[in-house]
């Protein structure tokens, strides 16, 4: 008989495995709290009639490159396929797979799609940046409407979510890329001045836009729209003073269409969380109209983005207006983690401790609470009270179900608050009755 040990193998002292810059492994207390915002997100996009679409982790090159800026096609993992002898990559975006999917997938169906996604990208990052290299997407697309309305659903959903999330402060910046257009048309700048001129409005420094357009030669009506560019952030009162600046028929347009967003959007009640922003121009390669940011108090960056990119699509021969945003979910999680609701999201129910030796009526409460809705755990290692109590406060379980104990009649079980081992003893047809609530009592602090 072959023997099962390999004296040939060894193991190195360190098994502490390292891994590759700007990924991370999350334990099961931070995945946890991924996973209950993501629940949370994913419910309201439900609720606004989306259906969840699932693209897959590799594609094409040459099938991406076709809906992907150039930015994105520089921070893109590439690999060769042994089958095919092509080249292979693993999205650094989701949409672009969408709008594939749609084109060539789903042609059959009627429009509008509405789709929604959950999903891990990876991207190239600057290792300096400390950034991280994957990102938590989760994400809706609206495609087949070239309307104010559909551009308005957007903004309206990305606040409802937030409140679902208990954010305060929260707000939502409102954009529209074709106002920039509008005044840089209406001047004959060079490619290279259009790029730094692009780059210190998208930084909003006014101080170097200054300088560049000291060295243009075009109207100063053209220099006085870009400079105040910068400052177009605000309420109501931005659309009002960009009205009285432009004349070109583009800007002008763009901010009518933004004017009709905003009407529905207060028709939805969410006025109070909108800001405008006309000096937002990220993206301008890519969106063709409105455009929308998240911001909540104590992160850094956007917790959500996205707008209108009409042309993507085409790219895959089939035209279609399209508008949508992704959540980027572990932005949402940096300014949400310490949370109550947050925290209380990573506990489980029950853990039951069985000291008799039959374990059929601990697997039989086990069952029957599961079916009510409960997590419930089995302490299957055999160790005594104060050891499984410290597992189950570790493991952050709420109460612990005590099997066997003697003063507890056929019948009865007894049920420990982890936190205070605080105890009562109660009928087991009671525990499992489905309006049952423990009574412990309040803990110390509490109201």
């Amino acid at each position: 008989m072959r023997s099962r040990k390999n004296r040939n193998v060894t193991f190195p002292r360190n098994i502490e495995a390292s891994l590759p810059k700007g990924v991370a492994d999350f334990l099961p207390e931070k995945a946890a709290k991924i996973g209950y915002i993501q629940e949370r997100i994913l419910k309201v996009f439900e609720l606004w009639g989306f259906r969840r679409i699932i693209t897959p982790l590799l594609e094409f090159q040459d099938v991406m490159a076709l809906a992907m800026g150039e930015d994105l096609k520089e921070r893109v993992f590439r690999f060769d396929d042994r089958q095919t002898g092509k080249l292979l990559v693993i999205p650094p975006d989701i949409t672009p797979q969408i709008a594939r999917i749609v084109a060539t997938r789903m042609k059959g169906y009627p429009l509008p799609h509405r789709l929604y996604y959950s999903g891990r990208v990876l991207r190239h990052a600057e290792l300096q940046s400390g950034r991280s290299r994957e990102i938590f997407q989760a994400g809706v697309e609206l495609i087949g409407l070239d309307s104010p309305e559909a551009d308005a659903e957007m903004a309206a959903i990305a606040v409802e979510v937030l409140k679902s999330l208990n954010f305060d402060g929260f707000k939502i910046a409102v954009g529209q890329v074709e106002f920039f257009r509008g005044i840089m048309d209406s001047a004959d700048f060079s490619p290279v001045s259009r790029n730094l001129l692009r780059d210190a409005i998208g930084k909003k420094d006014v101080s170097a836009l200054r300088a560049l357009l000291e060295n243009e030669s075009v109207p100063d009506r053209v220099k006085e729209e870009l400079l105040i560019l910068p400052r177009l952030f605000g309420g109501s009162e931005v659309l009002a003073e960009a009205d009285r600046l432009v004349t070109n028929e583009r800007s002008r347009k763009a901010l009518a269409n933004i004017a009709q967003v905003l009407e529905v959007l207060a028709i939805y009640g969410v006025s109070d969380y909108l800001t405008i922003d006309l000096g937002e121009i990220r993206g301008l390669d890519y969106y063709t109209g409105v455009t929308l940011e998240g911001f909540v108090p104590g992160v850094g960056e956007p917790v959500c983005s996205g707008g209108r990119y009409d042309n993507l699509t085409a790219h895959y021969g089939f035209p279609a207006p399209a508008t949508g945003f992704a959540f980027n979910i572990m932005a949402l999680l940096a300014a949400a983690e310490k949370r109550p609701d947050v925290e209380a999201s990573k506990t489980g129910d029950f853990l039951i401790f069985n000291k008799k030796e039959d374990r059929r009526e601990a697997l039989e409460i086990a069952k029957r609470l599961r079916k009510k809705g409960f997590t419930v755990a089995r302490d299957i290692i055999r160790r005594d009270f104060a050891e499984s109590l410290e597992y189950a406060r570790k493991m952050n379980i709420v109460h612990m179900i005590v099997i066997g104990t003697p003063d507890c009649a056929d019948g009865q079980v007894y049920v420990v608050r982890v936190a205070d081992k605080k105890g009562i003893t109660v009928t087991k047809s009671d525990l499992c009755r489905k309006d049952f609530s423990l009574s412990f009592g309040p803990l110390q602090g509490d109201t």
